[in-house]
């Protein structure tokens, strides 16, 4: 029987999937927005090349996003131990979600700034502008559409990472189905775990994408 105690449980699962999710993609963003700008700029094809910092910068990105987040996720542990101070729970789920989500996030933006129209890059070094300037009033303004959609994407991905947690306690939605779908058998619980999950990433999808329709046009 469905009983009020499973309802604040799931309620609680709701805040606590949210607060990582958004959290891990506001780190993620701290991290991974230099990262893709900085790979953007130094590609050979930039209006900063350096072959060094490109690579050192492409290794890192392709190495952490090679390895499987469940695997990520116990490989960190220590460090996690050491930031939050235990290795499970809802606030230690961020550290290895930011970990996951940087190097993502930094390829998004590096594709974004990729689609900036080489005209209005070259436009802005005819007059002068300086790389700091180009980079802010330019390379970000023109493509802030696209990093807007990258927003959208990178919450869905978090949020689905942040289920995968659920096998080693890492608190949230996953955790619930986990514990009670999975080990004791209760699918209705999972069920509605499920649902609730993917209501969280309809809500988070269709928000981004009405942002950023709304963006695109006010730049017409």
């Amino acid at each position: 029987m469905w009983t009020s105690e499973m309802t604040l449980m799931m309620w609680d699962g709701v805040k606590e999937t949210i607060f990582m999710t958004l959290l891990s993609t506001l780190f993620g963003y701290l991290l991974g927005l230099p990262m893709g700008i900085a790979l953007a700029v130094t590609d050979r094809s930039g209006i900063k090349p350096n072959a060094v910092i490109y690579k050192v910068l492409d290794v890192i990105a392709n190495v952490v996003r090679s390895v499987p987040f469940l695997i990520l996720l116990i490989l960190v542990m220590p460090f996690t131990k050491m930031i939050v101070g235990k290795s499970y729970g809802t606030a230690a789920t961020v550290v290895p979600l930011t970990i996951a989500a940087a190097p993502f996030i930094g390829r998004m933006i590096e594709s974004s700034i990729n689609e900036v129209d080489r005209g209005v890059i070259e436009a802005a070094q005819s007059m002068g502008a300086s790389t700091m300037t180009i980079i802010i009033h330019v390379l970000l303004v023109e493509a802030r559409t696209s990093i807007l959609v990258g927003v959208t994407i990178a919450l869905g991905t978090i949020l689905g990472y942040s289920a995968m947690a659920g096998i080693v306690g890492g608190g949230g939605l996953g955790d619930i189905a986990m514990r009670y779908g999975y080990y004791r058998y209760e699918s209705e619980i999972m069920f509605v775990a499920v649902i609730l999950l993917v209501v969280l990433v309809q809500i988070f999808q269709t928000a981004g994408m009405s942002m950023s329709v709304k963006l695109d046009r006010r730049k017409r």
